[in-house]
């Protein structure tokens, strides 16, 4: 089987989500960085980024398909750099993330009771408030959810499948 360069960018691009989600993981327990709504919310929003890319690179072969996985990784990195310059602009300057969109999402779903070691809140936005190399987690995770959109779109606007050497 030949992958397309849409089925190579799409699998790196879920690859790169897991990998982020994997490194939020370590962060929080290993380095007892405790997270709030709006960062389980963007770790969801990798998952399912991940999720959607992983589906569409599959090897179905149609370009149909690779086009609407795209679609939906760039409507939901749409999605993530909405919630990390949230977090970043808004959240992160308040006392509680309680009944904000992502707090009450994140309840609705009931994935922070079901899956507490990856969707649980256990911190306020404003002491989730963290630096890595100097630049907030928030905005670390605004500028992967602007890569992730933009490989998505590289392969939504690409023309027909190109097969790489292998």
């Amino acid at each position: 089987m030949t992958l397309t360069r849409s089925d190579r960018i799409l699998r790196g691009t879920a690859v790169l989500c897991l990998a982020a989600v994997g490194f939020a993981l370590v962060s929080q327990y290993a380095f007892h960085l405790r997270p709030c709504a709006w960062c389980v919310l963007q770790r969801l929003i990798l998952l399912a980024i991940a999720a959607v890319c992983g589906l569409a690179s599959t090897g179905w072969g149609s370009i149909l398909v690779q086009r609407i996985g795209a679609l939906l990784a760039a409507a939901l990195g749409v999605c993530g750099m909405l919630a990390a310059w949230y977090q970043y602009s808004v959240a992160s300057h308040s006392f509680s993330c309680a009944q904000t969109f992502a707090d009450k999402f994140m309840s609705g779903t009931g994935l922070d009771a079901a899956l507490p070691w990856l969707f649980g809140i256990y911190a306020s936005c404003m002491d989730a408030r963290v630096s890595l190399l100097g630049i907030e987690y928030a905005l670390w995770g605004l500028l992967l959810f602007v890569v992730c959109t933009g490989l998505a779109l590289w392969v939504l606007l690409s023309r027909g499948p190109q097969h790489d050497r292998a």
